[in-house]
């Protein structure tokens, strides 16, 4: 696990993009093609627009979700939504190159199960998505793996429906997915992240942030949620 701390929550975001950028050119001159798969909330918003400027190769991209709420395409609470506005609309990406979580179903399992062949037909059967951006929340979860559901404990699907929490339920992609992926990308932003940010570069095995794989993860933090004290740049094992 490599750590990068920037001064604000502004300059994270434009880091976290600049390095989504480099990934994408790398993974294109490789395999011709990059497979991204986006985390929800509010701190990775900046980071959508950031992305929306980045010079990269936009036509071999393919765009996923990490996770999403059980909520109508119109809700302001969709994630989806948030990467309309800030990243695809200015982009216009062609519909073909992005594939949203279809939350909205009544059968949110049998949802997750669709979205589960979409990632095999894009990434192969385990899915190996070349980056995985991921946001922590100060309660721990990642993506929409929360502590005590059972989809942080899945291990034969590579998404899952969640239980309801802080108000919805949630779709998400499960650990072993998080696994296979070449690269994961943290951005961590804020002084109500610190404590918990501590634990997970601890390699805190509770949290279930904790359980995601650190072979290949980057985490790119601002001060406010950095340790005091805590150099620009570590290795964390």
């Amino acid at each position: 696990m490599r750590i990068e701390k920037l001064p604000d929550a502004a300059t994270a975001a434009h880091r976290a993009a600049a390095f989504i950028a480099e990934r994408a050119r790398e993974a294109v001159r490789e395999r011709g093609h990059f497979l991204l798969a986006l985390s929800g909330g509010e701190t990775p918003l900046p980071l959508y627009e950031a992305l929306a400027r980045q010079v990269l190769p936009w036509e071999r991209v393919e765009l996923f979700q990490a996770d999403e709420r059980a909520v109508p395409p119109t809700s302001a609470a969709r994630n989806w939504s948030h990467i309309e506005r800030l990243l695809l609309g200015p982009l216009a990406l062609p519909a073909r190159q992005t594939h949203p979580m279809r939350a909205e179903a009544a059968d949110l399992a049998a949802a997750a199960a669709d979205y589960a062949r979409t990632l095999r037909a894009a990434a192969g059967a385990p899915p190996v998505l070349d980056l995985i951006h991921l946001g922590l929340g100060a309660d721990g979860h990642t993506a929409s793996l929360f502590a005590g559901d059972a989809a942080l404990d899945v291990d034969d699907a590579w998404v899952a429906a969640a239980a309801e929490h802080h108000g919805h339920r949630r779709m998400t992609l499960t650990l072993p997915t998080l696994a296979h992926a070449r690269c994961v990308l943290w951005l961590v932003c804020g002084g109500d992240k610190a404590e918990v940010l501590a634990r997970l570069v601890g390699g805190d095995p509770t949290l279930p942030a904790g359980r995601v794989s650190r072979d290949r993860a980057w985490v790119v933090i601002d001060a406010a949620a950095a340790r005091l004290g805590e150099p620009d740049t570590q290795e964390a094992q």
